[in-house]
Parts: C-alpha cells; sequence; structure tokens
C-alpha cells in the first residue's frame, strides 16, 4: 500500500502544551502555527495530494473571548506572512467552512490566498476554519432542498456522490488517514462525510511536539492495516 494520497489532522493540544510550560495559550497556538508549517513541507516531500486541517471549529466560538480574538488575528496574519513561502513549495491553499461571522479583512485575506495559490500542484492544503461537519452536512442539505424545489434534482436519481457535490468543497476526496493529537479519542465533528472509512491514528503528543518522524510514523502504520471497506481481502472466511 502506498502513501495516502489525502490525509487530515486534528491538530489538538495546543493550550494544554502551553499549560504545561507555564505560557499563556496563546504562545501554544503559536507554537501550533509553526508545526504545521514542518507538517506542510513534510507532506510535500512525502508526495501526500491533500493535508487537510482543522484550524477552527464552529464550536470553538464558545471559547473565551480574547483567545477567539487572538485565533483569528492569528490566522489573518499567518495568512498574509506565509504566504509567499507556500507559494514557493507548490502548495495550493483552500479554505472550507463558513464565512459568516468573520471579519471582511480575514474573508479578504482568505480570497487572496485561494487566488494566488490556485494554480499550484504539489499539495493542496484545506484548512477547515469556522467549519463543522454536522454544520456542513446541514448546509448541504438546505441546497439540495432548494435545487430539488428548482427542479434541478430527481430524488430517485440522487445518489451518494451527487450529495457529496453539495459539500464545501466538492474536489475533496475521502479522507484514507485521519491523525488526532493530543490524546482524546474522537472526532469532534470533522469531516464527517469524508471520513467515513478513514484509518484513525491518535497520539497522545500536543500538536507542537508533532515532527515530521511523527508523520512518517502515522503512515508506516496506515501501511500496514487493511482496508476492506465493508467487503473481504482475499484468505477472509464469510461468517
Amino acid at each position: 500500500m502506498n502513501t495516502p494520497k489525502n490525509i487530515a489532522i486534528i491538530m489538538d493540544g495546543n493550550g494544554r502544551w502551553a499549560e504545561q510550560r507555564n505560557k499563556s495559550r496563546s504562545a501554544g497556538h503559536k507554537e501550533g502555527v509553526k508545526t504545521l508549517k514542518k507538517i506542510v513541507k513534510a507532506a510535500v516531500n512525502l508526495k501526500v495530494e491533500s493535508l487537510t486541517v482543522y484550524a477552527f471549529s464552529t464550536e470553538n466560538w464558545k471559547r473565551p473571548k480574547a483567545e477567539v480574538d487572538f485565533l483569528l488575528t492569528l490566522m489573518k496574519r499567518t495568512m498574509r506572512n506565509e504566504v509567499d513561502e507556500l507559494l514557493e513549495n507548490g502548495v495550493r491553499v483552500q479554505f472550507l467552512g463558513r464565512k459568516t461571522n468573520l471579519s471582511n479583512n480575514l474573508i479578504k485575506e482568505i480570497n487572496n490566498i485561494e487566488k494566488r495559490s490556485a494554480e499550484n500542484s504539489n499539495l493542496t492544503l484545506n484548512i477547515a476554519f469556522n467549519y463543522g461537519g454536522r454544520a456542513e452536512i446541514t448546509d448541504a442539505a438546505k441546497k439540495i432542498a432548494e435545487d430539488y424545489k428548482n427542479g434541478k434534482i430527481v430524488l430517485n436519481k440522487f445518489e451518494e456522490k451527487d450529495f457529496a457535490s453539495y459539500l464545501y468543497q466538492e474536489e475533496l476526496q475521502n479522507i484514507e488517514l485521519l491523525i488526532r493529537t493530543g490524546g482524546d479519542l474522537r472526532l469532534s465533528n470533522f469531516l464527517l462525510w469524508q471520513s467515513a472509512y478513514a484509518e484513525l491514528y491518535f497520539t497522545d503528543k500536543f500538536w507542537p511536539d508533532f515532527a515530521e518522524s511523527d508523520l512518517k510514523q502515522a503512515l508506516k502504520e496506515f501501511k500496514n492495516r487493511e482496508r476492506r471497506f465493508g467487503g473481504l481481502n482475499d484468505g477472509d472466511h464469510h461468517a
């Protein structure tokens, strides 16, 4: 089995990493950005085609206002400061999530980096920002209902692939490997549709401590797993 083409990461543990070091949670988030830069470069070198990262969820708005404001500012500053390096590495950047609640300045930065990187092909970096898996499916259902109302959909011909075309990023393929740092063993409302058959890999390491060697270890374990997609491989017996 070759390297998975489509990987997703729940980048968890920035705050706890900082607290263990008697630093502010903001310091942890800054360190998390540095880790993301390293992992993006590693993914390019490992010939991963698509990397989707969970940057800010629809539930993160419940955090203290000061932390939310910092995360929004950090995202805007990071996009502005890192765009040239991403372009040099042939990285295409796309966002998935709701743009409601986001400032016009942040939306402007998002649109700018998407436009400038659109022709790059070494790696597609999908940044899930103001994203929730249930929100994505709900928004898709609303669009489907509207198209049905307008006579654009025939129900008895509507299939799974048709539903997928209504998701935030139609071209985001099924996730093959989903990695979560920080020790928690859950999906936290991330890519619920796309991860239906993803291999799950959990590590206790906090995101700022996650290194290229850890990514390689996750890929190694992926290669050792059998992927049946509900069927049977050679040598399996019927129940």
